[in-house]
C-alpha cells in the first residue's frame, strides 16, 4: 500500500505476490478499498501484482477539470516509471481494457504481453454499452439494467424462473449504488464514464506487437463478443478465447483464470 505521486497526481497503489511483474488495470468505478479484488484472485498467487486506484477514485487524486483516455493511459506509464519497471505484463478488464490499449499503443516498449478482458475498442471496432446513460437513473432501475445488460441470459423468463436469486441481486447492487452516490466518489466515476464514451483505438490497434490475449464471456451484453472478435481481426499477433458466463465471466467460469495464467507466464 503506497502514494506515487506522478504525472501531476497522487496515485494510490498496492503491491503483492512474486514472479515476473503483472499491472492490473481495473474497470468502471473500481476501488482497492472494495473487496474482494484482483489481490484475492490466483494472480496474486502467481506474479508480483501491481493495481492502482485510477485517477478520480478510490485513494487517488481527483484533480479538476475532464479526463482523457490518453490521460489514464499515461497515469499508467508514470506509475511504472516510479516503480523503475521498464517493461512488464498488462491485464486490462473492461474499462481498464479500453485504457490498456491506450497504453499500450501509447508505450509499446513498456508491455511484453497484453490481456485484454471484456473490452472494447470503439468506432468501427464497436462500443461497449453507453454505462454514461444510466448515471441519472434510480438505484433500482440502474441496477436492473446493468445486470441484464452484463449477461444476455438473464431474459424476462429467466428472472421469473429465478425470483429469489434475481431480488438478492438488485438488492446487492442497488446498496453498493447508493453508496456510491452518497460519497465523494460520485464526481470521478462519472468522469470516468464520460471519458469512456469517446475511446477509440480501433484504427490503431494494428499498431499492437506484442502477444495480445483477447478474452470475453459468450453473453456479454456490455463487451458483445462481436466487438472482441472485431479487435481480433485487426490485431495480427493476438488470440482470442470465449468462457462461460457475461461480463463477469473472470468471477463465473473457473477455468478463466487459468487459461489467462498460463497464457501470461509463457517467456516473451
Amino acid at each position: 500500500m503506497a502514494i506515487a505521486t506522478c504525472n501531476g497526481i497522487d496515485i494510490y497503489y498496492e503491491r503483492a505476490g512474486a514472479g515476473e511483474q503483472l499491472l492490473f488495470i481495473s474497470g468502471s468505478g473500481a476501488d482497492l478499498r472494495n473487496q474482494p479484488n484482483q489481490f484475492d484472485s490466483a494472480l496474486a498467487d502467481h506474479f508480483d501484482l501491481i493495481s492502482y486506484d485510477q485517477r478520480g477514485l478510490g485513494q487517488t487524486t481527483n484533480p479538476v477539470g475532464e479526463f482523457t483516455m490518453q490521460q489514464y493511459a499515461d497515469d499508467a506509464a508514470a506509475l511504472l516509471d516510479d516503480l523503475n519497471l521498464q517493461q512488464v505484463r498488462v491485464m486490462g478488464v473492461s474499462f481498464g481494457g479500453m485504457v490498456a490499449q491506450e497504453f499500450a499503443i501509447r508505450y509499446p516498449d513498456k508491455v511484453s504481453r497484453l490481456v485484454l478482458a471484456c473490452t472494447s475498442a470503439g468506432g468501427e471496432g464497436g462500443a461497449s454499452y453507453p454505462l454514461h446513460e444510466l448515471t441519472t437513473l434510480q438505484p433500482e432501475e440502474r441496477a436492473e439494467k446493468q445486470l441484464r445488460v452484463a449477461d444476455t441470459r438473464r431474459s424476462d423468463d429467466w428472472i421469473q424462473a429465478n425470483p429469489t436469486k434475481w431480488g438478492e441481486w438488485i438488492e446487492m447492487a442497488t446498496a453498493g449504488q447508493r453508496a456510491s452516490r452518497e460519497s465523494d466518489q460520485k464526481a470521478g466515476a462519472i468522469k470516468q464514464l464520460e471519458a469512456r464514451q469517446w475511446h477509440d483505438t480501433f484504427e490503431r490497434l494494428p499498431e499492437l506487437n506484442m502477444p495480445v490475449l483477447l478474452v470475453g464471456g459468450e453473453f456479454d451484453g456490455i463487451a458483445p463478443p462481436a466487438n472482441m472478435q472485431a479487435m481480433h481481426a485487426k490485431i495480427a499477433n493476438s488470440e482470442l478465447k470465449f468462457f462461460t458466463g457475461g461480463h463477469m465471466f473472470l468471477a463465473q467460469d473457473d477455468s478463466s483464470y487459468p487459461y489467462i495464467i498460463q497464457w501470461l507466464e509463457v517467456s516473451t
